[in-house]
């Protein structure tokens, strides 16, 4: 175990110096100036101090004399940018934010990253649960109508994106049958209704966000369920009399999780993170209107910053389905 620990750390370290470097040279090479916008243009002696406090003198040079910069200056500035970021990311402050005036990154992501988190986990339940009770139904009844109608509603939930998804459950339940709010986040009342008012905002962007990874761990499972039910312990089992349930809950669900477990790394971390395109559909203040805003806006200590939280909560989720991996399949040792 220390030493899987130890290459963990290790990989991890530098996999997120992999994402700041990719991340940040890709926003520098980008065309546009970030501190001229539709709504504020400031003087060009406000935008050289501007630039000089980021460290972004590049972005203040037209486009056409910044193509024309021979290679080495143009490198010249971008390592001076490159190496105070690190810095700063190191340290987990990646300074203040370009688009938010008077707010720190690190404010943006502690105000926007709880709600993210909220939505996420809420989204994830739901997947989780009905993924896994839908996928081991369909193997069940294979080939029967229930495994038909679940395969035709995972393969519209696989298809299907997010906006259609989300656009449609509006239409339905806030136009035609009003009994959802529209958007927003938060009861925006006090008073004892208010835990069920913030349930009632959450449950339209939370089934939105659940789809795609519900009817992906669907169908994960119902494969999975098929292959476990076919193996030689599975017949003895039933050979010796064991009821279909106790078939299912005793010996097909520890093995036919393992598939599920590898997928709950990354989706989870894109689940509790947030969708954008949710996010920007129920206008919820999470972490992906942000991350939208700031790559609108070209706000490069913001993307930079939300990049690197979404990097590092892969990283941990990733770590943690090792973790259960081995806890659920005892022929897997971390070494």
């Amino acid at each position: 175990m220390p030493r899987f620990l130890f290459y963990r750390l290790v990989q991890s370290v530098i996999v997120l110096w992999a994402v700041y470097t990719l991340t940040f040279f890709l926003l520098m090479l980008a065309p546009g100036d970030p501190f001229i916008t539709k709504d504020k243009a400031p003087p060009e002696t406000v935008r050289k101090a501007l630039a000089e406090k980021y460290g972004l003198d590049l972005l203040m040079l037209p486009q056409a004399e910044r193509d024309n910069l021979p290679f080495h200056q143009r490198l010249g500035y971008i390592t001076k940018a490159y190496g105070r970021y690190l810095l700063l990311a190191m340290k987990g402050d990646f300074g203040p934010s370009i688009e938010y005036e008077n707010f720190t990154v690190r404010d943006v992501i502690r105000a926007s990253l709880p709600v993210s988190i909220t939505l996420g986990a809420v989204a994830l339940v739901i997947a989780l649960w009905v993924g896994i009770a839908a996928g081991t139904l369909g193997a069940v009844t294979k080939n029967r109508w229930p495994d038909l109608a679940l395969s035709f509603g995972t393969l519209l939930g696989v298809s299907l994106p997010s906006f259609v998804i989300g656009s449609l459950l509006l239409m339905l339940f806030v136009v035609v049958i009003p009994i959802f709010p529209a958007g927003g986040w938060g009861s925006g009342t006090g008073g004892g209704g208010s835990f069920w008012s913030s349930l009632a905002r959450i449950i339209l962007p939370a089934l939105t966000l659940s789809v795609f990874f519900l009817a992906y761990i669907a169908r994960l499972t119902r494969s999975s369920t098929l292959d476990v039910l076919s193996s030689d312990f599975v017949r003895t089992a039933r050979a010796k009399g064991l009821s279909p349930w106790g078939v299912i809950s005793h010996h097909v669900g520890a093995n036919a999780a393992l598939p599920v477990l590898s997928y709950l790394g990354p989706a989870a971390a894109n689940v509790l993170v947030g969708s954008f395109i949710v996010e920007k559909l129920f206008a919820i203040p999470g972490l992906g209107s942000h991350f939208v805003n700031g790559c609108l806006n070209k706000d490069i200590p913001l993307v930079l910053g939300a990049v690197m939280v979404y990097s590092f909560l892969v990283i941990i989720f990733n770590f943690l389905v090792d973790l259960a991996y081995a806890a659920v399949d005892p022929r897997i040792t971390l070494r």
